[in-house]
């Protein structure tokens, strides 16, 4: 069974390691599929046991995760891959876990260091342990790495091979997103995406988003191969525009995605009309895009084959969404460890029902 996630940040990393912690449940369980609420789900013949009916993924599972690098930036000299960091501690059990991104038991001396030096930004903070890894990976890539190569040696760091993750960047090249605003005088100015998202908190509307490099960018190695060859392909709750977005600009994802013969199925990252976390609100605006689950839909509807849903966003009979997408309804939000394992589960099962 091949896995194939395309993620972001916290949403999709503890998704994912929900999914990790399922697909091992799974196999402790003799391959036993769980329903949306934990239980045992049965199979077309009705009986319980997914491996039977299909519903289970049998035998030895890998998931390959393709993570976003448009937040990408360099700080202080040093390359800075948010996301790609974030799924590798979530998911090697090394992440902070009350905010979902940095370093466990993290102290930042040397921040406030460059603080009292007047080296900034100071907007945005690198505790001491995540520095260890901007300074690897920066040194690595300096000597002739990929990306790819170096995120692969991240990733080994956390075990991630161990758990049957393998994690890639979306492209090896370097893109960054930046956000035009209006500036004082009536005009435009852009900032990096991380500036406005971090320092400003999203609070000045966004005109637009440009990705620095991506017309010039390709998918990294294997990225392609991973969608093309997935048995199970998912959309975990991450930012559709800023997160996944940037994956699907990359050339060459979108129509990998629109050709694999895997059921692509997503998690909805808006409940009720608003983002489950973060900004998801401020940056469909640009877009002209609804704030709602149907709204972010729409945004796949050319590859997405079914899609998960809160309750409260339970779409009305025969409307809001193209026709042919499996729509289900379900309680969305990771409250703890165990809700996202349901979730996950939840969303797996979906995807094995539409093979």
């Amino acid at each position: 069974m091949r896995i194939t996630a395309l993620a972001g940040g916290v949403g999709g990393a503890r998704f994912l390691r929900g999914l990790v912690h399922h697909l091992q449940r799974t196999e402790q369980h003799g391959h036993r599929a769980e329903g949306p609420d934990g239980g045992e789900s049965p199979g077309p013949s009705g009986r319980a046991g997914g491996l039977a009916g299909g519903l289970g993924p049998a035998g030895p599972v890998e998931l390959t995760v393709i993570g976003n690098t448009g937040d990408d930036i360099t700080l202080h000299g040093l390359r800075v891959c948010p996301d790609l960091d974030t799924l590798a501690y979530t998911l090697g059990g090394g992440v902070h876990e009350e905010q979902g991104w940095g370093r466990a038991e993290e102290t930042f001396a040397a921040s406030e260091e460059l603080a009292r030096l007047g080296s900034g930004p100071d907007w945005f903070r690198l505790g001491d342990r995540d520095l260890a890894t901007h300074i690897a990976r920066t040194r690595w890539l300096s000597q002739g790495g990929t990306l790819s190569q170096v995120t692969a040696r991240v990733g080994q760091r956390w075990g991630l091979p161990e758990r049957g993750v393998r994690l890639l960047p979306v492209t090896d090249d370097p893109i960054e997103t930046h956000v035009v605003l209006e500036d004082a005088a009536g005009g435009e100015r852009a900032v990096h995406f991380q500036q406005w998202w971090v320092q400003d908190r999203a609070r000045t509307p966004a005109l637009r988003f440009t990705v620095a490099g991506l017309d010039r960018a390709a998918a990294a190695p294997g990225v392609l191969d991973a969608l093309r060859q997935a048995d199970v392909v998912l959309l975990p709750p991450s930012n559709p525009v800023v997160s996944i977005g940037i994956i699907l600009g990359v050339p060459g994802v979108r129509d990998a995605l629109r050709g694999t013969r895997a059921p692509v199925v997503g998690v909805s990252p808006i409940i009720g009309g608003a983002p489950v976390r973060g900004h998801a609100d401020a940056c469909l605006a640009p877009l002209g895009v609804e704030v709602s689950a149907a709204g972010v839909a729409g945004l796949y509807e050319d590859f997405l084959d079914g899609w998960l849903v809160d309750t409260a966003d339970a779409p009305p009979a025969g409307g809001g969404y193209r026709s042919g997408l499996v729509v289900r309804t379900r309680e969305l939000r990771m409250r703890d460890a165990l809700g996202a394992e349901a979730l996950a589960g939840a969303a797996l099962q979906l995807a094995l029902e539409l093979r």
